[in-house]
């Protein structure tokens, strides 16, 4: 009876990790006067910062854009920019799925 029970509890474990998956968007808008050459957007406590989502792109003064995450794990992540002059902006744990992000030049690391 009790490793029936077990059982149950390790499927349903399964299945409530599997249903929990994160796949929604956050905004950052560019508050910080400066361009944004790169962001990084990577979950939280990651020990590394995912690719540069804007790629080739930059992402002007007072502009917003829009970053898709599909299938993750959670909704918190740790968010980086970048601006024209190497200074870093930085926001931890953040959860995307309850805020979108303007950075400004108070968030300067």
């Amino acid at each position: 009876m009790i490793k029936r029970v077990l059982a149950l509890f390790a499927v349903a474990c399964v299945f409530s990790t599997t249903a929990a998956a994160f796949s929604g968007y956050v905004e950052v808008t560019n508050g910080t006067g400066y361009d944004i050459h790169y962001l990084y957007v990577s979950p939280a406590k990651a020990g590394n910062w995912e690719e540069d989502v804007l790629d080739q792109d930059v992402l002007p003064a007072g502009d917003t854009v829009r970053v898709t995450v599909s299938q993750a794990k959670g909704s918190v992540y740790d968010i980086r920019a970048e601006d024209e002059d190497g200074d870093t902006y930085t926001l931890w744990n953040v959860d995307i799925a309850k805020h979108d992000i303007v950075f400004s030049e108070d968030d300067m690391d």
